[in-house]
């Protein structure tokens, strides 16, 4: 049993989706800790999904990878996952796509988060407003997604415009990439609030983890009989 946390060892059985584990703020050993305690319930037969640490520095995830054997760490996106392959994808497409190679961080935690709950991820990169035939020529793949994750800073418009081009839901991001009135990610988020295209939801910002595990909810695959 850890003793820095409460761990939900039932939410995977109770959900279908295991919990994460936010490193921020967490020391390197409250981290070693966690682990170890998710170690041993699985060791125990216990069926606990993928475990997800986001917003891992370098230091903690070679501390977390030595006591979670076959554990992946994905820089860019400072997630870290275990165990590290990818699961079988089921359900429908979740499209991810981010304004700016700046805003690759999050973006690849909201897609990766999604591929790690069992989705197949289309990524698309530095598809910002400030050159629309870039996002216009993803037309295609665009109008093919169940959902679709858009990520931008700055004034966040990339959100509407996906929106106004496609049928399905969209999941906004705003991110703190920006200049002084930005805000820290604040006038996107703003601007993603009120968008005038509907069908818009937005995560805080930079919550990429929230975006994907809610992209994946929605493509989740669907009963059948329904």
């Amino acid at each position: 049993m850890s003793e820095v946390a409460n761990l939900d060892f039932d939410r995977f059985a109770r959900r279908g989706y295991p919990e994460a584990v936010l490193a921020d703020g967490k020391s390197l050993e409250q981290c070693v800790d966690i682990a170890e305690t998710w170690k041993a319930k699985a060791d125990q037969g216990h069926s606990l999904g993928t475990v997800l640490f986001t917003r891992m520095t370098p230091e903690k995830a070679e501390g977390v990878m030595a006591v979670l054997p076959g554990a992946t760490w994905h820089e860019t996106a400072r997630m870290l996952a275990w165990p590290g392959a990818f699961p079988p994808p089921l359900g429908d497409t979740v499209v991810v796509a981010c304004a700016g190679t700046s805003d690759l961080p999050v973006a690849q935690e909201a897609a990766l988060t999604a591929r790690y709950l069992g989705r197949n991820v289309t990524e698309i990169v530095d598809v910002g407003v400030a050159g629309l035939d870039r996002i216009l020529s993803h037309r295609s793949t665009l109008e093919k997604a169940r959902v679709i994750v858009v990520v931008a800073g700055m004034e966040g418009a990339l959100a509407s415009v996906v929106a106004g081009l496609v049928s399905c839901p969209v999941v906004a991001v705003p991110t703190s990439v920006g200049y002084g009135a930005s805000f820290g990610g604040v006038a996107a988020l703003l601007g993603m609030l009120n968008s005038c295209s509907p069908g818009v939801s937005v995560v805080n910002i930079d919550n990429g983890y929230g975006a994907g595990h809610l992209a994946a909810q929605i493509t989740a695959p669907r009963d059948p009989h329904e």
